[in-house]
Order: C-alpha cells, then sequence, then structure tokens
C-alpha cells in the first residue's frame, strides 16, 4: 500500500506498528488531492504538523480513522517484514478529493497533537467521497526488506 515510508521512521516502523507503550496508536489520516506536496517534499517531514504546514491539507470531513487488527510478520520465506491491519470503512462521507492517505504513530492517544504523531507511510490513493461507504482495504501497508 505504501509509496514511501517517510525518513524518520526508517528502520523504525515495526517497532512502532507493535505498539509498545500502554495508549499508543496507528492513525490513518486523509489529505485532500488539491495541494498535495511531492513525495520528494513529503518525506522528510518528522511530525503530522509538518506533514500539513506546507501546501498539504488534512481532509478533515471524512475524518482519522484508529487502525484495529494490526499484525507485524517477519515472513523469513521472503525476508522481509509486512505490516497489515484490518481493512477501514468510512459511512456516507463527503467533502473534498482524496489524494493520499497517511499512517501516523500516536505516542498517546489520550491527549496530544499532530506536533506528537509521527508519519510513517504515505500512500497514493484517488478517492472522492460522495455520500457512497467507501472501504480502503488494507494488505501490507507496509513492508520493509
Amino acid at each position: 500500500m505504501a509509496n514511501f515510508t517517510f525518513n524518520v521512521a526508517l528502520g523504525r516502523a515495526a517497532a512502532l506498528a507493535a505498539l509498545p507503550a500502554a495508549s499508543d496508536a496507528l492513525i490513518l489520516i486523509p489529505l485532500e488531492s488539491s495541494g498535495l506536496e511531492t513525495d520528494a517534499v513529503l518525506k522528510d517531514k518528522d511530525t503530522f504538523a509538518d506533514v500539513v504546514s506546507g501546501t498539504t491539507n488534512e481532509q478533515t470531513t471524512v475524518g482519522r480513522k484508529t487502525l484495529t487488527g494490526i499484525t507485524v510478520t517477519v515472513n523469513d520465506t521472503l525476508d522481509r517484514v509486512e505490516i497489515d491491519a484490518a481493512d477501514v470503512s468510512w459511512t456516507s462521507p463527503t467533502g473534498n478529493a482524496v489524494g493520499a492517505l497517511v499512517v501516523c504513530y500516536d505516542p498517546d492517544n489520550t491527549t496530544g497533537t499532530d506536533a506528537d504523531l509521527i508519519p510513517v507511510t504515505k500512500a497514493d490513493a484517488t478517492w472522492s467521497p460522495d455520500g457512497t461507504t467507501f472501504t480502503l482495504n488494507i494488505a501490507d501497508f507496509f513492508r520493509a526488506s
């Protein structure tokens, strides 16, 4: 699913996905297609606040989703680590077109701000929320070999 891993998360994605803290989570955040910066610009951002500090905007109408069913698998046959999560659905979504989805690690989902969120992966997505329920099928949102 991911087009790239943010530089700040290189080598840390599997450790973060293991959710080592008591109240941490992985959060899926949609980005608007309009104003979406290039991968070359976005991959150097260290927090989600940084991600939306330029021309990139969060698509706030459909809202963020906390990922569930997270599994981290060491695949010895294919010599890689795979991180998967349950599929995500939005019921009756509306708003501006979505151009990408970012998975962020939230070290404490009970408090904090976007400056606390560590962007892990970004995946291109083309979706125009039109009120029809939308399900994102997630199959290994991250792989490292």
